[in-house]
This record gives structure tokens, C-alpha cells and sequence, in this order.
């Protein structure tokens, strides 16, 4: 038995073997164990600030790619443990086997971790984000998604330059320097999209509109439901989804009807040209009455046109902002079924109403 453990196969024993792949097997049966333990440690570092979120939700969050990080982790310790054999140490275009190895391992660890490392970002967002909807304020809400995308972004790219670093053995340092003039040239070439990543951070700071706001944009009006880096996200009022620009949003005009302080109704009446004067005054005044305050806020009503089609009365009134679009609508038809009643019992027609037909004969 002890002959057959220190025999030597690919240059190492039998014993070292049983040992790497011991170590391995133990790593992946406690996997789970020792993650959800060390999971749990890395939950009580929240403190407070995440008790009103379920372990459960961190758990099923950070466990896998966890997992996948300790195994990684301890079989590279315990394969570092054996001797390289040297009937693999080849190379492959002027690069030895065991480099490629290397690297590989190298790279796959980094993105384990860099993976574990977003899926926390994720979990900080969620606690940042249970808060956030405690006030009624969706500034907080917009931020916390615009920085997690932010800090995702950030993470990404230095994953990108670790394994640049250990899997390539690039200097970062040089690289970064040959970057910074590359990025220059990438900058000018993607303008646009540096325009709209600033115009994002005009409009969080700026607050021209927040998540949640009913705006109303070019020939577009919707809810805005997100501001990412280079887009904001609008919810028509025909269900649709659409994407604008950021840069557009900053330099168009954007109606942000949320922040209207009344409802205006306008409305244009065109009375026949049959209509005496005085029947246009005492519609006016009937009109004034129908929209008088407490139903409104303001009412104007003035006969602002005539001609040879008939005789046009506008009427511009406010309510409240407080009422739904469906009450507004509602006291809208209201007025305008009490102005047709009105005309009914004073015999005034509208200008279209005259459907008279004269037919000459030459």
C-alpha cells in the first residue's frame, strides 16, 4: 500500500494525488456549509440598515456565485501543491502550457469574484431601495438605480483590467496611459453618447422630472419609468414603451404635467351667425354662471371671433390638479351637456346646426 501511494505518476505520487483531490471533494461537499456561513457573516456587517430585508434574499443573491469562488479558490491552492508534469510543459505559439493553464485559472477566479461582487452591489441596492420607498419622494429611487448600474459598470471594468493584468501580464499602469489616449479618440468618435451620459447627470441633479412623472415630450406623453445612463425609459398613454435619449431630454422642452398646479379645459364654441346680440350676452353670461368658481378655479369665456361661418366663444377655465384625469373629463362633459341645454331652451343654434339648402336656377 505505502509503495503504491509514493508511486510517481506525471511526476508526482499517488499520495499527493489522493491529497489535491481529497481536498477538493471535502471543499465541494462543505461548499454549501461553509458559503451559507460565511454568507451569513457578511450579512450581520448590514447591520440595521438590512434587518427589514430577508436573509433569505442575500442568501439566494450571493450562495451561488460564492460557491463557485471557494472551489475555484481552494483548487487552485491545492493544485499549486503538485509538480507541473513535464511531459506537458509544451508551448503553444511561442507560450508554455503551463501559462496558458495559469492564466485560465486566473481569469476564471477573478470573474467568480468580480461576479460575487455585483451580486452584493445588488443586494446593497435592494436595502437601499426598501428605504428609498418609505418617503414619497422617487429622486432616492431613481438614484439608487442609476448607481447601481453606475457601480456595476465600474466593477466590470476593472475585472477587465485584472485579468488584463494576471491572465496577460499586461502593466496596467502602460496600459492605462495608452488608454487614456485611445478613450480621448473613442470619446470624440462616441460624442453622442458622452452627451447622454452627462444629460444624465444634469437631469438627476438638475430634477427637471423624477421617476413616476407624467410628462409630455415632442409629440410623445407618458410616465417615466427609469432614467438610465445614456436613455430615459416613458411609458405612453398607449401602453407603449419607448426609449429617448437623454441629450433630448435636456434640450427639448419637456411638459412635465405632474407638476401642474391647475387642470385648464378649453373650450371653443361656434354659434350660427343668426344669433342676436343679445342672445350672445346672455350666453356668455350663462356660460359664466355653468363654470363659475367653487367648480373652477378661473374662468374666462369671451367671444373672440367672427365672420362668415359663425360666431366663435372661447371658454378657458382651471380646476383643481388634486382631481383625477377621469373626474376632470367628467365635469368637462358636464359643462359642455349644460351649455347645449341651455341653447335648446333659448332656441340658439350652432353654426353648423343651419342645414338650409338654396338651389338657383340661371
Amino acid at each position: 500500500m505505502e509503495s503504491f501511494l509514493h508511486k510517481i505518476i506525471l511526476d508526482n505520487t499517488v499520495e499527493s494525488y489522493l491529497y489535491v483531490f481529497g481536498v477538493i471533494a471535502l471543499t465541494f461537499i462543505l461548499k454549501r456549509i461553509v458559503s451559507k456561513y460565511l454568507a451569513k457573516l457578511l450579512f450581520k456587517l448590514v447591520g440595521k440598515a438590512g434587518k427589514k430585508i430577508a436573509r433569505e434574499s442575500f442568501l439566494s443573491l450571493v450562495l451561488q456565485p460564492l460557491d463557485l469562488f471557494l472551489i475555484l479558490l481552494i483548487a487552485l491552492i491545492a493544485f499549486d501543491k503538485l509538480h507541473f508534469p513535464q511531459v506537458l510543459d509544451f508551448k503553444i505559439h511561442r507560450v508554455g502550457f503551463r501559462q496558458i493553464i495559469d492564466a485560465i485559472a486566473d481569469g476564471v477566479l477573478i470573474v467568480a469574484f468580480i461576479w460575487l461582487c455585483l451580486r452584493i452591489i445588488d443586494f446593497i441596492a435592494l436595502i437601499l431601495e426598501e428605504k428609498a420607498n418609505l418617503t414619497t419622494d422617487q429622486t432616492d429611487n431613481q438614484l439608487i438605480i442609476f448607481f447601481k448600474d453606475f457601480f456595476k459598470a465600474i466593477l466590470v471594468i476593472i475585472g477587465v483590467l485584472l485579468i488584463l493584468r494576471f491572465s496577460f501580464n499586461k502593466n496596467i499602469g502602460n496600459l492605462l496611459t495608452g488608454l487614456s489616449i485611445v478613450g480621448a479618440a473613442i470619446a470624440l468618435a462616441t460624442r453622442e453618447s458622452m452627451e447622454n451620459l452627462i444629460a444624465s447627470f444634469i437631469i438627476f441633479f438638475d430634477k427637471p422630472f423624477v421617476t413616476g412623472d407624467l410628462v409630455k415630450v415632442n409629440s410623445f406623453t407618458g410616465t417615466i419609468e427609469k432614467i438610465g445612463l445614456r436613455s430615459t425609459r416613458i411609458r405612453t398613454q398607449e401602453k407603449t414603451y419607448i426609449s429617448v435619449p437623454n441629450k433630448q431630454m435636456v434640450d427639448t422642452i419637456v411638459d412635465n404635467i405632474s407638476l401642474r398646479t391647475e387642470r385648464k379645459a378649453d373650450i371653443k364654441l361656434e354659434i350660427d351667425l343668426g344669433a342676436s346680440v343679445q342672445q350672445l350676452a346672455a350666453l356668455i353670461k350663462a356660460i359664466e354662471q355653468i363654470v363659475a368658481p367653487p367648480f373652477s378655479t378661473q374662468c374666462l369665456v369671451n367671444l373672440v371671433d367672427t365672420g362668415k361661418n359663425a360666431h366663435v366663444i372661447s371658454i378657458e377655465y382651471y380646476s383643481s390638479i388634486d382631481q383625477t384625469i377621469e373626474t376632470f373629463l367628467n365635469e368637462r362633459q358636464a359643462v359642455l351637456l349644460k351649455i347645449v341645454e341651455w341653447m335648446e331652451v333659448n332656441q340658439l343654434r350652432m353654426a353648423a346646426a343651419n342645414t338650409d339648402v338654396t338651389v338657383r336656377s340661371y
